[in-house]
């Protein structure tokens, strides 16, 4: 199929029309938050703006929040993502998906990896939490902590779920398009383009991951966040299928979301505060990070051994995909 770009387009070139497209994705995406917010909620069309950004203010705020999140995740990133093969003629599998799905197994493994990784992350969490900035960038900090606030202020407003009706759109804008649409921006196209620039997985998988956390301008969650991008990007270097990534990616908000709601209706009877960032005892910490590196090792190996030459797709210098034998990773 011809496409209006060429299968061959430079990476960079590639990466500059993802952003045009984020751009156009977001414009399309208010105008239909606008749209549905007058015709269907009904909210007035001045108020419309003042509810996008302080929704805690308004009745209606939750649903218009929540539906502005959704739409604009979706339509900027994954509606970006999902154009831009299709503008170099190419199929979402061949761009996404250049090695099927190995096993079934492998979704399931992915999404047990950010779960055995969850004691290591709090203490991640921790120490990014409480770690200082040099005297110099003392604006930044402030600025920084200043946004981490609003942002946790705004998260624990959208993740108040006084319903069962609220936790399934909660699980559906905040696990499930995220999964969606992040993963085929950061992995599926971010990093697939940089590991071609560069010729070199680890520089791309790192900083895509760099990117994946700097973008969401909560810095001092920014370490826990990288490392949670290093393993979605090496999942999906090794399976070399978008699902993988996909799959933890939704582990990781969802189970989040249930930890919340289990919190909220007092189904802990232990006190758990999904809003700390303590950590976790020491001993925990440890064995999960064993745990997490034994099951991404073994991870690596099975997948990596499961691209035969009759399962590895990888793109040639025509921009097409061909079989081609499994190679070492670099």
């Amino acid at each position: 199929m011809k496409g209006f770009l060429p299968r061959t387009l430079h990476p960079g070139f590639q990466l500059l029309w993802l952003v045009l497209l984020m751009v156009l994705g977001a414009c399309l995406a208010f105008t239909v938050i606008y749209a549905v917010a007058l015709a269907v909620l009904h909210i007035p069309a001045l108020q419309i703006e003042g509810m996008i950004g302080r929704p805690k203010d308004y009745e209606q705020g939750w649903s218009l929040a929540m539906l502005s999140q959704g739409l604009l995740l979706f339509g900027a990133f994954g509606g970006a993502a999902l154009v831009l093969p299709r503008l170099m003629g190419q199929t979402w599998g061949e761009y996404f998906a250049p090695r099927r799905l190995g096993a079934g197994w492998w979704l399931l493994a992915a999404a047990a990896v950010v779960v055995v990784i969850l004691p290591l992350m709090s203490g991640l969490i921790a120490w990014n939490a409480a770690a200082g900035f040099p005297s110099f960038l003392h604006d930044f900090e402030m600025w920084a902590r200043a946004k981490e606030a609003q942002a946790q202020e705004l998260t624990r407003y959208l993740t108040r779920f006084t319903t069962t009706g609220r936790l399934l759109v909660g699980l559906l804008v905040i696990a499930v398009v995220p999964a969606i649409a992040e993963e085929l921006v950061f992995r599926g196209v971010i990093q697939k383009n940089l590991v071609r620039w560069f010729n070199s997985r680890h520089v791309g998988v790192w900083l895509a991951a760099a990117i994946f956390s700097a973008i969401h301008l909560q810095f001092l969650g920014f370490v826990p966040r990288m490392v949670l991008g290093l393993v979605l990007g090496y999942l999906y270097e090794w399976s070399g299928n978008i699902l993988v990534p996909m799959a933890a990616h939704f582990t990781q908000n969802a189970l989040q979301l249930l930890l919340v709601y289990g919190a909220q209706h007092g189904y802990f009877g232990w006190g758990f505060d999904p809003d700390s960032t303590e950590a976790l005892p020491w001993p925990w910490v440890l064995l999960s990070a064993v745990l997490t590196a034994g099951l991404l090792l073994f991870l690596r190996q099975r997948m990596t051994a499961a691209a035969v030459p009759s399962q590895m797709l990888t793109i040639g210098s025509d921009g097409v995909a061909v079989h081609r034998p499994a190679e070492p990773l670099a």
